[in-house]
Formats: C-alpha cells, structure tokens, sequence
C-alpha cells in the first residue's frame, strides 16, 4: 500500500498492529510476526520475565532482533502510580516514550475505567510519554483524550480477547468522524472481516492480538489480517457505492435490441 500511517513522528506502511499475549512459544511468535508484515507490536511489561537468567531467548530479545516497533502497554496495572512506575521502567527498557495506556481495574469483563485512562494519559503526557490510551467506544472520552494530548483513542470492538467482533460500530464511527488524530481499533477482534470492515468505515488501523495467536495456524491467520487490512484501507480510499432503497440495474437502459 503507497499511503503512509502517520503517529506522531512515524510513519508506518502497515496499518496492521499486532501483540505479544497468549502466544504459545516464542518461534510461534516469530512466524507470525513476520507473516503479518506489521510494523508495531505491543508489549506488557509487567508481565515480562526480567530476572530470565538462562541462555535462551526472550521476548525483548526476539523484538529487537526482528526490528519490528515495540508498544509498551500497561496491562496488570491497578492504580496509577503502579501505570506511571511502569512506563517510566518501559522507557528504560525498550527506549521508547510511546505506551499504551491499559487503565483497567474491572477483573471480570476487562473494560478499560474512563476516569482512571483520563487521570493517567494527563500525567503521562506531562512527562514527556506519548500516549495511545484503550479505551471503551465512548466519543465523549475520545474527544477529551484528543484534547489533552493522546497521539491516538483505541477504541475496543467488544471485550478484549472475547472474539465477539463488531459490537460497538456505531459508538466507533462517531468517534472515528470526530477525530482529528488516528483511531486505532483494539479488541475483540475475531476475523479478518471484522478487521476489513474497521478500515472501510475509516479507522486509521487495528490491533490484533488474540484472534492470532490462538489461532490453529497463526502465520495463517496473521497473514489474512494483513489482506483483511490492505482490503479495507483500499475498498475506504476508492469510495462505496451509495446505499439506495431499490435496485438499480446495472445494464444499459439505451440501445437495446428490438424483439
């Protein structure tokens, strides 16, 4: 694809973001990644073994060996001060101030808190982090987010790692049409359709992360998002067709053959 992602100060030709959770072993990892072609891939720090003192490869390890965009995000976080303690340790390790803010404090259906997203992206864009802030599919939040500074809003789909596709649509396009910065579109994501459908209505790109690594074939299935992806992006360039209530026919009315 020729038309570039721009965030802040990057530009990527993958409009296709990708994750680290639930992967089953680290070459699995390896392969998808690279058939994915994705430029971006997120990260929980928390969850990362920093004390591995064994010889074998880690996760760190393989990222930067693949040069391939790292996301820190603060999955596991409870409160803020454990949020700005660990991006400020993200910092240090992968020599990035981008996050991605994961505030969620709900155990049971995951859904990102609105007030604690809000207090977090303020204090981290105060000390210098560039913020990419999940979210809920709320425009109000999106918008006030945008306000203060977030160098995107991404929005959730439906309940993260839930596979249930497309559920918020509506809340999404109003964000989407309000925006001035990207939107990304984060969980519950289940197929490459779903994905397709996200940049056809003109979401800048999506995050996948589950619906790929628990995938039978993940390579497989990390190669569709990309189609899916491209697909959408370009189907939202050329422009649809208009919705009319009756059918139009699609041969020539003029001209026809006398019987």
């Amino acid at each position: 694809m020729t038309d570039k992602l721009i965030i802040e100060d990057k530009e990527f030709k993958s409009r296709l973001f990708i994750g680290t959770g639930k992967h089953r072993t680290l070459s699995e990892l390896e392969k998808y990644i690279l058939s994915s072609e994705s430029e971006m891939i997120t990260v929980a720090i928390r969850r990362l073994d920093l004390e591995n003192k064994s010889n074998d490869k880690d996760l760190l390890q393989l990222l930067k060996e693949l040069k391939i965009n790292i996301l820190p995000n603060t999955a596991g976080c409870k409160n803020l001060s454990e949020i700005i303690l660990t991006c400020e340790l993200a910092r240090e390790l992968t020599e990035t101030n981008w996050v991605k803010l994961e505030a969620i404090l709900d155990k049971k259906y995951l859904l990102p808190d609105p007030i604690m997203t809000l207090e977090a992206a303020t204090s981290l864009i105060s000390k210098g982090f560039k913020v990419l802030p999940y979210i809920n599919a709320d425009p109000a939040l999106a918008k006030r987010l945008e306000d203060i500074g977030c160098a995107t809003v991404m929005p959730l789909a439906s309940p993260i790692g839930s596979g249930n596709g497309i559920k918020n649509l509506e809340s999404i396009k109003i964000i989407i049409d309000q925006a001035k910065i990207p939107v990304v579109v984060d969980a519950g994501i289940a197929v490459p359709s779903d994905a397709s459908k996200m940049l056809e209505i003109g979401a800048d790109a999506v995050l996948v992360n589950t619906a790929i690594a628990q995938a039978s074939k993940p390579y497989m299935m990390a190669k569709a998002f990309k189609l899916g992806v491209e697909a959408g992006r370009n189907s939202y360039l050329a422009g649809r067709i208009e919705s009319k209530p009756i059918a139009s026919p699609s041969s020539p009315e003029t001209n026809l053959i006398d019987t």
